[in-house]
């Protein structure tokens, strides 16, 4: 097996793990509300993680990765030693933190390593400095988000149980103020790109459709809760409780979108960034189609494989959680990957889903989010890029000694 072809294998291995480590990023509430078993939750995040695919079309997380180490000092074999040692050392943290039930970042785990390889290589001269100070500043700001947009998300459904004209208002605010945006920052002329081109009106339609389709998809899942909690201020709680069970499934489902566009993404820019090494491609703009495929294929597999160790820290050690707070820690979470990847930054889902459930737990009393148990992951969070650099350094070195 050429070098190339064993770097390759090796990232959509790590991508499997990654799907099955992070399971319980999208299915831990929706499994722990009893709305679907666990084979059918991670069958449900599976498909929409491999959804994705069709979703985010820029790579502009891939990109971001690839580029963690500079492009001149990841090039030849030694520059396919950097990637493999970052590999190795990501699979083996992941692992272990996969055996001990504890959600770390895969995500960092890869940045981690493969920076770590590159200073090996070359110093920390190796390091382009932007990404990687984008990453750690995220490791608080991800979850931060998350917990926020959870519980102004909680505080909305609870104050749409009351009767009366200001929740109705607040969403018919909240669609209002939704439209604005897409009005204003979204492409929709299609004669102005078919324009001096090749392309009719019809194919510039769709080109731009497929432009904005993650936009108009995380619109169309505010339009949802809008309208849900203008109809919740008609229900008992009772109905509530079952209508909130339904909306679990849209929920879980667009932040297993999220999940994929934004991880699978990660080992994108690591195969990408060993295809350049080899030759094969001249820059990242040229990555083949059969990169994005794969690994989103990979993920959706790793997924169904499930990870039910750290699905019972998620869905039940943080917080006890309702369909209710499901629906608002999904959302919440879903909208901050779906922003985040959009701004080209890769985060943790991790992170940004255990902010969230802290967030819904912190609606009803901060006592009810275990604190012991949040501050043991973030200290697991914290250790995870430095602790997968030295892996990776260790890693090149032996490879070095070996060749």
């Amino acid at each position: 097996m050429s070098f190339i072809l064993l770097i390759i294998v090796l990232a959509l291995v790590f991508d499997y793990i990654n799907g099955f480590h992070d399971a319980a990023n999208s299915i831990a509430t929706i499994v722990s509300t009893k709305v679907l078993t666990p084979f059918q939750a991670v069958v449900w995040a599976a498909v929409f993680n491999f959804a994705a695919f069709f979703i985010f079309k820029d790579h502009g997380v891939a990109n971001t990765i690839a580029k963690t180490v500079k492009p001149d000092v990841v090039s030849g074999r030694e520059g396919l030693v950097i990637v493999f040692s970052g590999l190795v050392a990501a699979i083996s943290w992941n692992l272990l933190t996969w055996w001990f039930g504890i959600p770390s970042s895969s995500s960092h785990t890869l940045i981690g390593g493969f920076a770590g390889a590159g200073i090996a290589h070359a110093g920390f001269a190796a390091i382009n400095s932007e990404p990687i100070l984008k990453t750690v500043l995220f490791i608080f700001v991800a979850p931060l988000v998350g917990m926020l947009a959870a519980f102004v998300i909680s505080l909305w459904f609870i104050h749409s149980f009351r009767k009366g004209w200001v929740p109705v208002a607040l969403s018919l605010a909240v669609a209002g103020a939704v439209s604005w945006f897409l009005w204003r920052n979204l492409e929709f002329d299609a004669d102005v790109l078919a324009k001096g081109t090749h392309y009719s009106s019809y194919t510039a339609q769709l080109i731009l459709f497929g432009k904005n389709f993650k936009w108009i998809l995380l619109a169309g899942i505010v339009y949802v809760l809008c309208l849900f909690t203008v109809y919740l201020n008609t229900l008992n709680a009772t109905r509530a409780t079952i209508w909130f069970k339904r909306l679990q499934l849209v929920s879980s489902a667009a932040f297993s979108i999220g999940h994929g566009g934004n991880d699978a993404q990660k080992v994108m820019g690591i195969i990408t960034a060993a295809l350049i090494a080899d030759g094969s491609i001249g820059s990242f703009e040229e990555m083949p189609v059969w990169v994005p495929l794969a690994c989103y294929a990979a993920i959706g597999l790793g997924t169904m494989s499930g990870g039910w160790k750290i699905i019972k820290t998620m869905g039940t050690r943080i917080t006890k959680v309702t369909p209710f707070e499901g629906v608002a820690a999904e959302t919440a979470g879903a909208i901050t990957l779906f922003v985040t990847e959009a701004l080209k930054i890769p985060v943790s889902t991790t992170h940004t889903i255990t902010g969230s459930i802290i967030g819904v737990g912190a609606t009803k009393r901060l006592s009810a989010v275990r604190w012991g148990v949040t501050i043991n992951l973030l200290w697991a969070w914290i250790l995870t890029i430095p602790v997968s650099a030295v892996l990776a350094m260790a890693v090149y070195h032996l490879v070095s000694l070996l060749s």
